[in-house]
């Protein structure tokens, strides 16, 4: 706070979700001003963060920003996951080793559902594939020596066909990576602005989760880069950018990758919802973040969990993620009566039409379901709809929405009693999802802290809790903006993994040591580059061990000499 005022800046701390943008702007003196935009007006402003930095800067639409106002702006984004989701990702050519072209296709075979007479496979993020002639063996050596050579037209041809970005995947690369590298230096040659390399991506033995990694890195990363250019661009070369990652840890903007950035809005929350409940007083907490799309529910018990193998929309990702369980229901998510049962979600009205009540002829969703039942009052729900058009809520039409669905249905039941259904379920499928990270793993939830937040979270948090018998409840007076303030309490992250095959014992210990040093000195020089010095940073080395014969990790913290104890 004191650099802010003797530099007589502004830090903007911003979240960027599916429905809202959620801004924080601290000003010179350590105020902390909020303000919560749609994420996508496109009558009133071209972007939600910048708009919300000009609004707070007592700007006009439109207007530059001057750079030297703004110290640090930290900023968490969806977009990468909402490009996931919908698939609007860039085109992607995987290079991978001659023979397994349909390995991350086929992958482990697993049937998601197992009683599915018709199988039907996650649709693959490449548009196209070629083998490269190569073959390193499991020990390393060379079965069939790289002939780039013999592939070259083909990468060419597909780079001439608009595809701009290439996933490189190769046998065994995680540990033997020359092969690679030399594909790598030939697709630079060519052109391509985007390169994801296996064992850059993604070190890690299995041949199915490293080459997802790297496609998800190839697919996303433009996308991400475009964003943050434009971002950067309207502000100029003065202030400070980050990113938010999903690991829970900011980092330069110029360095915020694809695979880092599914969680990264989210990842805010969990940090938010941590430090929150840590200032009340309580060391278990469980956070409940409802917002306008979905609900994201995480659980804390004195250290933050994080998943390094998990899978997004069909895809299996390797990257240190904070461990959050989401579910499609939110504030818009719609409301559906069909075949004489209520239904919420998964579909969401979003920021444009967004639900009924909102003006703009949306259907309706569970914020309407509380506007009619008098939860929201439209004298005191914020001018969210832009300059100028900041008139309340649109009762009369959700009235007349759920009086024609109650006469629809037919029993006899009230409007009023029709809302109440549906948020009875919404309700109960947001307690199924703590229930998911928290009861189903062993832990007696009763005994937590309910951290709620989002913009849709405070209607709903009394049901909640009494829906899985939790006594403390904590609304934050920032709860509706509480991933951006999360994000903004955040510290810069880096993390580095890399495979290691060996048995843990004494006979290991160089070995691991070794390892541990050189990932230690990459973390450093990552943070070095983004300006941190070296006396401040802490780092802690995590070993993920599996018994041999199986494929599930456990992890468990280095401490020099007690790990190659029995636990």
């Amino acid at each position: 706070m004191q650099d802010a005022a003797a530099n007589n800046k502004w830090d903007f701390w911003i979240d960027r979700g599916g429905t809202f943008t959620d801004i924080i702007g601290r000003d010179p003196q350590g105020r902390l001003h909020p303000r919560k935009l749609l994420s996508e007006n496109p009558e009133a402003y071209a972007d939600a963060a910048i708009q919300g930095i000009r609004e707070l800067l007592g700007l006009k639409t439109g207007a530059a920003i001057p750079a030297e106002r703004i110290g640090d702006i930290k900023m968490g984004t969806t977009v990468a996951t909402n490009a996931l989701l919908e698939r609007k990702g860039d085109r992607v050519l995987l290079l991978i080793t001659r023979g397994f072209r349909d390995a991350l296709r086929i992958a482990y075979q697993a049937r998601p559902d197992i009683f599915a007479k018709e199988i039907i496979l996650p649709e693959q993020l490449y548009e196209r594939v070629v083998e490269i002639d190569e073959r390193v063996r499991v020990d390393g050596s060379v079965e069939r020596l790289l002939d780039i050579a013999a592939c070259r037209p083909a990468i060419e041809q597909t780079k001439a066909d608009g595809i701009d970005a290439v996933a490189i995947v190769l046998m065994h690369a995680w540990k033997y990576p020359d092969h690679e590298k030399a594909v790598a230096k030939v697709c630079r040659k060519i052109g391509f602005s985007q390169i994801s390399v296996s064992h850059e991506v993604s070190p890690l033995i299995k041949l199915v989760g490293r080459g997802d990694t790297t496609v998800v890195d190839a697919y996303l990363s433009p996308i991400l880069s475009r964003y943050v250019q434009r971002v950067a661009g309207e502000l100029g070369a003065g202030p400070r950018l980050m990113f938010m990652m999903s690991s829970g840890g900011l980092t330069a903007a110029d360095m915020f990758q694809g695979k880092d950035a599914l969680l990264s809005g989210p990842a805010g929350g969990v940090v938010g919802m941590v430090e929150t409940a840590k200032l009340a007083g309580f060391d278990k907490v469980v956070g409940f973040d409802m917002g306008g799309t979905s609900t994201d529910v995480a659980h804390y018990d004195g250290e933050y969990e994080r998943a390094f193998d998990t899978e997004v929309a069909g895809v299996r990702i390797r990257a240190p993620m904070m461990r959050i369980h989401t579910v499609a229901a939110g504030g818009g998510s719609i409301l559906h009566y069909e075949a004489g049962r209520f239904r919420v979600g998964p579909d969401s009205a979003g920021a444009n039409p967004g639900p009924a009540a909102y003006r703009r002829g949306g259907p309706l969703a569970v914020t309407d379901a509380n506007v009619m039942l008098g939860k929201l009052q439209p004298d005191v729900f914020p001018a969210i709809f832009g300059p100028g058009q900041d008139q309340p809520l649109d009762v009369a039409a959700v009235r007349e929405k759920f009086a024609a669905l109650a006469a629809e249905i037919g029993d006899g039941r009230s409007p009023e009693a029709v809302a109440e259904g549906f948020v009875t379920i919404a309700v109960e499928n947001m307690a199924n999802a703590i229930k998911k990270i928290s009861v189903q793993r062993g832990y007696d939830v009763t005994e937590y802290l309910l951290n709620c937040f989002g913009g849709a979270g405070g209607q709903h948090a009394c049901l909640v809790a009494d829906a899985l018998g939790m006594e403390a409840v904590l609304i934050h007076p920032f709860s509706g903006l509480l991933s951006a303030y999360g994000i903004g309490l955040s510290t810069v992250f880096a993390s580095r993994q890399q495979a290691l095959l060996k048995p843990l014992a004494e006979e290991s210990r160089s070995s691991i040591e070794d390892l541990i040093a050189t990932l230690h000195q990459g973390v450093i020089a990552d943070l070095a580059v983004q300006g941190i010095a070296q006396d401040a940073i802490a780092s802690k080395p995590v070993l993920q061990i599996r018994y041999d014969g199986t494929d599930t990790t456990l992890p468990v913290n280095f401490e020099h000499g007690s790990i190659f104890r029995a636990r």
